[in-house]
């Protein structure tokens, strides 16, 4: 019997294993937010003027990565950035450069010089004409999400002005 139970236990931890690696080499879902480029959103704005969300990150933040899976996963959230925002993803650390309130730098000096922040996750509302509206720095639910961003647009006509 003890040669039974051996024996079971191996085909359940091969079974396991079998399911481990399945689970990483499936392909991964597409975002439901559809990401956009800075410049390409500050462009767009001009044109189309909505405001422009900007996801701060970086790829050691552990909080970011679960704000990705929970909050931009939800289709509510995604659904709202997508049809009333031009949603950007920055890396933090970039030393990609675009324009910040009208100043040329690095996306890392964006984020320490001109929008202040220290932490992340963190978020920046900008104009249509680029300039900043404010910024948040906070990891939060999905519920909280949608919700900051329908504060965010009972000042949208206001702010797009800016």
């Amino acid at each position: 019997m003890s040669r039974n139970v051996v024996k079971c236990a191996r085909i359940m931890a091969a079974a396991l294993l079998l399911m481990a690696c399945a689970s990483f080499a499936a392909p991964k879902s597409q975002p439901l937010v559809k990401w956009m480029d800075y410049t390409a959103a500050l462009e767009k704005a001009k044109k189309e003027p909505k405001l422009i969300f900007v996801d701060m990150y970086a790829d050691w933040c552990i909080p970011c990565r679960a704000m990705d899976a929970t909050v931009y996963s939800d289709p509510s959230v995604a659904s709202l950035l997508n049809n009333r925002f031009y949603a950007v993803k920055l890396d933090a650390e970039s030393q990609d450069s675009i324009v910040c309130d009208g100043q040329k730098k690095t996306v890392k000096r964006c984020y320490f010089d001109v929008w202040e922040l220290s932490v992340l996750p963190a978020f920046v509302l900008v104009a249509p004409k680029g300039l900043t509206i404010l910024t948040v720095s906070d990891s939060m639910s999905p519920q909280d999400m949608k919700s900051l961003l329908l504060q965010f647009l009972i000042k949208e006509e206001e702010w797009i002005k800016r």
